[in-house]
């Protein structure tokens, strides 16, 4: 997941790099302040590579009607050649709500819009001709044209923390993100963070997902990854080594620190037993981690 390059150049490279490395995906968060715009920052990575998959993790709800968010998705789809991973979220930083301006409603609010919007663009990005009047949005014979090369709509990110969002996101979303559940003021809450608290909420999803479950990829956005003995140098070497040893006193899987076989042991024994099978990580572990790509790539 990368948000800001000093250039076009820099942008590019890194989105080529990704590609060339063996990663699936290249994402871009949806904020305001320093980082790039996310539409067009997803579309010149698409037009820089050829197989790597763009991804908005993830679009803020609020920020945008569905009928427009359903909207440049399907742009974004078609001129990607259908390499879109749609992500949408109920927003969350309270920095962004006050630059907009906008009411930062309690979570049941937040999310009840993002669970109307997320039917509304599945409906117009699978063609139908959407009439609708809810609780928070109204349509009138509203349409898309043209739809996405993805049929019946590209694959739907979505994370949460929260019992009532995984649930959500087991029944709708193709991925599932699983993170630590925000309080009123936008702060995560770290209690939730661990290996205890992550595993109970993929046992959340899998038995909201049911029969769902086998298709669904089980996501952890990670803050800080490195490894030890790699890329880096001695010095990140020691420092990783250390961070290793903390985590594993700790125990949470949105740090990942270890040599390169003992993460890749790590991460083969939390798809087994979790079910997590998929991690982002920021775009500065990217080179320190490509071992790990290069070795569980295709397994």
């Amino acid at each position: 997941m990368a948000s800001s390059a000093m250039d076009p150049g820099a942008w590019t490279a890194l989105a080529r790099r990704a590609e060339e490395l063996g990663y699936d995906a290249f994402m871009v968060p949806d904020h305001l302040g320093r980082q790039l715009a996310p539409i067009a920052a997803l579309a010149t990575v698409a037009a820089a590579t050829t197989r790597l998959r763009i991804a908005p993790f993830v679009f803020a709800n609020d920020f945008r009607h569905p009928l427009i968010l359903a909207g440049e998705a399907a742009t974004l789809d078609l001129l990607s050649g259908g390499r879109l991973l749609l992500g949408m979220g109920a927003g969350w930083r309270v920095t962004d709500y006050r630059q907009l301006g906008l009411a930062y409603d309690e979570p049941r609010v937040r999310v009840d819009r993002l669970i109307e919007s997320v039917g509304l663009v599945k409906r117009l990005m699978s063609g139908e001709v959407v009439t609708h009047t809810g609780s928070h949005y109204r349509l009138e014979r509203a349409r898309l044209a043209p739809l996405p090369a993805q049929r019946p709509h590209p694959p739907l990110i979505i994370g949460g923390g929260g019992p009532r969002m995984l649930r959500f996101a087991a029944r709708e979303a193709d991925v599932v993100g699983l993170l630590p559940q925000f309080d009123r003021r936008g702060r995560p809450i770290i209690a939730q963070a661990t290996d205890a608290a992550t595993r109970a909420k993929a046992e959340l999803v899998r038995e909201a997902a049911g029969t769902r479950w086998d298709s669904i990829d089980l996501n952890v956005l990670v803050f800080y990854a490195g490894l030890v003995g790699g890329r880096d140098g001695v010095v990140s070497s020691a420092l990783n080594a250390a961070k290793a040893a903390a985590v594993s006193l700790v125990g949470t899987p949105y740090v990942l620190h270890g040599t390169p076989r003992g993460v890749r042991d790590l991460l083969l024994r939390r798809r087994e037993r979790w079910g997590l099978n998929s991690y982002t990580i920021a775009a500065g572990s990217m080179e320190s981690m490509a071992p790990i790509v290069a070795a569980l790539g295709g397994s």
